[in-house]
Formats: structure tokens, C-alpha cells, sequence
């Protein structure tokens, strides 16, 4: 491992200020929430110094406010909190089963959906789902908070949209209304703790008649970011997401793929999973929203 410093900020405030003198000075400065990515990649590829700015100590970092219109999480709590939290799994089913997916109980003691949205890995489980729920990150930075999409953050395979000086305090997302309902699926080849071939979150609304007036679908790695898919939401609003609708919006996602051949799958086969997967979650948050 290489040269690194280390400094704990308790305040956005001292957060800022910390990234900012280091991107005033061309120095590298790196945020660690909860670190499951950062230190495995420290021991690997990536040992140039650094100084390691942790973000677990601020207030709003550590936030979580369940409010009457929509919810907050803040960057810097651990995926097990909230899979723990009963509300959380009500509101938001597939956003959870999405962060429960992300390695073991123990990584998931330490790692967060924010940490898992900024490495921007193609095949991070919850970005999707946090697409299909129209999340939106808070970015602090000099000139105050500024808000984007999620599915505008990820920039590419590894990359993301924060500015030097930037980090991500959470995310807001916006709560169900009635029928409302979202549900992620994904493949891998082995039954635990494996990346993602393909994956698909889908969020949808009904109304009392059953018909969808409302949906998002976002898929994953199978492209260099996560994906929101309006042609796959289009397919469904208007029905009521029976076969023939789940069957249209599944080919408009395997359309939408620009997947890769490796060791993992091919491209036709890829192409082919995401539309089954958009078709089964579909399907379950139906379900889900008609209960």
C-alpha cells in the first residue's frame, strides 16, 4: 500500500473544506463512507497516496428521515441498517431486496447504497432500483447543495458526476403513492455474493381499475451505466401489466442493452436475461402494488 493520510470530519462544513484545500493544491483526496469498495481497491490497482476523508461522523450523513412525501437516506449508513428497518422495506421492497444483495452480512454491516452509487460499477444492484424509484442525489460542494438524478450521476464504468471539492451527503427519494409498488431481480451464476450478469428494477402505479399510470424501468449491467428504459415504462402504462404488456416491455429493455461478451455471458445472452428479468419484476411489482 502507498503513503495515505487520514482525517474525520464531524461537520459538511470540515468535509468541504478538507476536499477543497486538496483540489486547490492538486492533491488527491478520497471519501470513504463505508469502505467495502475503497480498501479492496487501495490493496489492488489503485495505491497512489491519498488522504481518506471519513464521512461517517457528520450528522446528515448519517440521516435517515422517513417524512410524509418522500424519504432521505443519508450517504454514510450501512446497507444492514436498512435492511433491518421495517418502514424502509413497506416504502421501498425492491430498493431493499436491491441493497441486501450486496455481499454478506458482514460487508453489509459496512457498506452503503451511496458508497455502492459513487464506484459506479455497471452491475451495482442498487442503481438500479434507485433509478426506477426517481432518486435524486444531494451533493454538497463550495457553492452549496446541488441536486441530480441518479440516472444522470453515473458518467460511465467507474465514474461518476461528482466535482473535485464534491461528495454525496444522500439521497432523496420520493415516497409511494397508493398502488404504488417496485420490485429488482437480478442473475447471477451463483446462488450468493456474485455480481450481476443482468438486473432490472421496475416501479409502477396503479389505479383502482388496475390499469399502470405510471412506471419507471431501469436495467443493469448490461451497458456502461445503469440505464432508465422509457420505451420498457411506456409499454406498461396504459395496461394492465398483464402478459402481452410484460412481454413488450422486456424487448424494449433487451433493445436497450449494450451489453459485453466475457467469461460472465454473452451479448445475446445477456440481451436476453434483462428482458426476462424486466418481465418477472414487473410482474412482482405489480403484484406487490395491487395488494
Amino acid at each position: 500500500m502507498g503513503a495515505y493520510a487520514y482525517v474525520a470530519p464531524t461537520t459538511v462544513a470540515d468535509a468541504l473544506a478538507v476536499l477543497g484545500e486538496h483540489a486547490s493544491q492538486g492533491k488527491r483526496a478520497q471519501v470513504l463512507a463505508g469502505g467495502t469498495d475503497l480498501l479492496v481497491q487501495m490493496k489492488t490497482a489503485d495505491r497512489s497516496p491519498r488522504t481518506i476523508v471519513d464521512i461517517k461522523h457528520i450528522a446528515e450523513t448519517n440521516s435517515l428521515d422517513i417524512g410524509a412525501d418522500e424519504t432521505f437516506i443519508g450517504s454514510a449508513i450501512p446497507s444492514a441498517v436498512l435492511n433491518e428497518n421495517a418502514d424502509l422495506k413497506a416504502l421501498f421492497p425492491g430498493l431493499i431486496e436491491a441493497a441486501d444483495l450486496i455481499g454478506s452480512t458482514q460487508i453489509q454491516g459496512r457498506a452503503t447504497i451511496a458508497g455502492n452509487l459513487c464506484n459506479a460499477s455497471p452491475a451495482g444492484d442498487t442503481i438500479p432500483a434507485l433509478i426506477a424509484n426517481a432518486a435524486v442525489c444531494v451533493i454538497a460542494g463550495s457553492g452549496g447543495n446541488r441536486e441530480l438524478a441518479v440516472e444522470d450521476f453515473v458518467t460511465g464504468v467507474g465514474t461518476n458526476a461528482l466535482e473535485a471539492g464534491e461528495f454525496l451527503v444522500g439521497l432523496r427519494v420520493p415516497n409511494p403513492g397508493p398502488r404504488t409498488a417496485d420490485a429488482y431481480l437480478r442473475f447471477i451464476p451463483r446462488t450468493e455474493m456474485d455480481i450481476a450478469v443482468a438486473g432490472a428494477g421496475v416501479a409502477l402505479t396503479l389505479d383502482a381499475a388496475g390499469t399502470c399510470t405510471a412506471a419507471r424501468v431501469s436495467i443493469g449491467a448490461v451497458a456502461p451505466t445503469a440505464l432508465l428504459v422509457p420505451a420498457a415504462a411506456n409499454a406498461l402504462i396504459g395496461t394492465t401489466v398483464d402478459d402481452a404488456a410484460l412481454a413488450a416491455a422486456g424487448a424494449a429493455c433487451s433493445e436497450a442493452a449494450s451489453p459485453i461478451t466475457d467469461k460472465r455471458g454473452t451479448v445475446e445472452y445477456r440481451r436476453k436475461v434483462v428482458g426476462v428479468l424486466c418481465r418477472r419484476a414487473g410482474a412482482i411489482a405489480r403484484d406487490r402494488a395491487q395488494a
